[in-house]
């Protein structure tokens, strides 16, 4: 059977080919005394909290199932709303505000709605893998451009403007970012954006892991900037990590008011709307009590951070660009590899798997900036799980 050139040009998804041999060894030692440590997929291991649960469960009793708007429930636009202007100081109105099935979707109608054939999206490497996908699969072109420790692994203006031609369409950015967890700062975040929308281009940032921000420098939405900036940026953004929905599959978009109309004929065509439990489930999240939650489950997060990443320098897996957000630590396995007798990061993390029982992210899925020399951790585990993991590379590194 023929596919599509388009289906030919999405590369495999890397993370997901080692979890599956994770997964495979898991099940071997499962009953030992060293069961595998999964710190591999980006998932929090908290789940929803009691009422957002005790919400999705009322929707079904009561028969609160039918098909929403297409730009989602009107009350949950209405506390996302404001949810930007608590927490952030954003004014947002709800009428900017998309309710999707998961940032994936947000993503594929920003994609759709803005970028033609040939259009070229400038994105940091390492960035994650499926956001070079979206904007593939709406016949753009990625640009990546080599980041550095010293950036944050982020863009900057001047490499912004030095790659921007006439094809370029726009910027695709993230903040706090995966695989590094690192935030553009709000300086140079407004220095970019005024950049691109000079040229009339387009700023698309995730902003998935915002809630998740560890440093009062680093957490500001894109959407705050000042006036038109702020206006014109357009954002995404998800319940899945800070929310702790994963399997929910519920997100929203924030575009411009003159884009809403569009988003929302190509989302009554590709989706109808998302998932109407979860829409409900959803408008609990912002109860206060909630909230109290999310905050806790937040310091949790950064007490995480603050114990693994000095481990990981400790025991030569440098962490170079600490993370300021979400719960990845980017480091650099080199030394590391040299020590257990391979080279670079592919080979390093299935030795990893099977000395250690230890399942980590090779760089290969991120970009072409070094993939070798990276892997990366997620934090997203528990407390204990992370002090095991940290007894285990000690033993297996000498």
């Amino acid at each position: 059977m023929k596919i599509s050139r388009r289906a030919a040009r999405i590369e495999p998804f890397y993370v997901m080919e080692v979890a599956k041999a994770a997964s495979a060894l898991a099940q071997q030692v499962a009953h030992t005394a060293s069961p595998m440590i999964f710190l591999n997929i980006g998932e929090p291991d908290f789940t929803a909290p009691p009422l957002v649960q005790e919400a999705a469960s009322r929707a079904i009793a009561q028969g609160n199932t039918q098909y929403t708007p297409a730009m989602g429930l009107p009350a949950l636009r209405e506390r996302i709303s404001g949810w930007y202007a608590s927490r952030f100081g954003a004014d947002v109105a709800p009428g900017r505000i998309v309710v999707t099935a998961g940032a994936s979707a947000a993503l594929q109608l920003a994609c759709l709605a803005l970028i033609e054939s040939g259009d070229e999206i400038l994105m940091p490497d390492p960035s994650y893998p499926c956001n070079r996908h979206f904007v593939s699969a709406a016949e753009g072109t990625s640009v990546l451009i080599p980041t550095t420790a010293g950036e944050r692994f982020q863009l900057t203006r001047p490499k912004v403007e030095a790659a921007w031609n006439h094809k370029t369409r726009g910027v695709l950015l993230a903040s706090p970012s995966n695989p590094t967890g690192t935030s553009i700062a709000p300086e140079e975040l407004q220095s970019i954006h005024e950049f691109v929308h000079s040229r009339g281009g387009i700023t698309l940032i995730d902003e998935i892991y915002l809630g998740l921000s560890y440093e009062e420098h680093f957490g500001h939405s894109a959407l705050a900037l000042p006036g038109e900036l702020g206006q014109s940026v357009i954002s995404i953004n998800s319940f899945s990590k800070y929310f702790s929905m994963t399997g929910w599959r519920l997100g929203w978009l924030v575009v411009p008011e003159s884009l809403a109309p569009v988003i929302e004929r190509i989302a009554q065509n590709l989706f109808i709307c998302a998932s109407t439990v979860a829409q409900h489930a959803a408008l609990a999240c912002f109860e206060p009590e909630s909230l109290a939650e999310y905050e806790r489950r937040r310091t949790e997060f950064k007490a995480r951070r603050d114990y693994f990443i000095p481990e990981l320098n400790r025991l030569g897996l440098r962490v170079p660009s600490m993370p300021d957000g979400a719960f990845y630590a980017y480091a650099d396995c080199t030394d590391a590899a040299a020590r257990l007798g391979v080279s670079g990061s592919w080979d390093f993390a299935f030795e990893l798997m099977k000395r250690a029982h230890l399942a980590v992210t090779p760089g290969r899925d991120f970009g072409h900036a070094a993939p070798e020399r990276f892997v990366r951790f997620s934090t997203a585990n528990s407390m204990a799980q992370l002090k095991e993991a940290v007894a285990r590379l000690e033993t297996v590194l000498g």
